[in-house]
């Protein structure tokens, strides 16, 4: 990941631990993991947040879904995934 995104996804991190405020009216509706792609879990377990994309005249495509772990919290579950392709793949994000 170039480091100018490292940098997108560090502050969007940040903004989902803070619960907020987000850029984005978007931010923190419930990600419905349709593709498949994540460990299913009932139907609002995920949160989608919006990772900004320069020059983006739009949300783009880099979103961080995030889960609620075992804390229920997803401020505080430390599970966190990224998407540079707008759902397509993800890679859990290890901090």
């Amino acid at each position: 990941v170039p480091s100018r995104s490292k940098t997108a996804i560090t502050r969007t991190l940040a903004l989902i631990r803070r619960g907020g405020p987000f850029p984005y009216r978007k931010d923190g509706s419930v990600f419905g993991n349709f593709e498949r792609l994540l460990p299913d879990r009932p139907r609002g377990y995920y949160l989608e947040y919006t990772v900004a994309s320069p020059g983006a005249r739009d949300r783009g495509a880099r979103r961080i879904v995030a889960g609620q772990g075992s804390t229920g919290n997803v401020q505080t579950s430390g599970e966190y995934y990224y998407t540079d392709d707008h759902y397509r793949s993800f890679r859990k994000i290890r901090e």
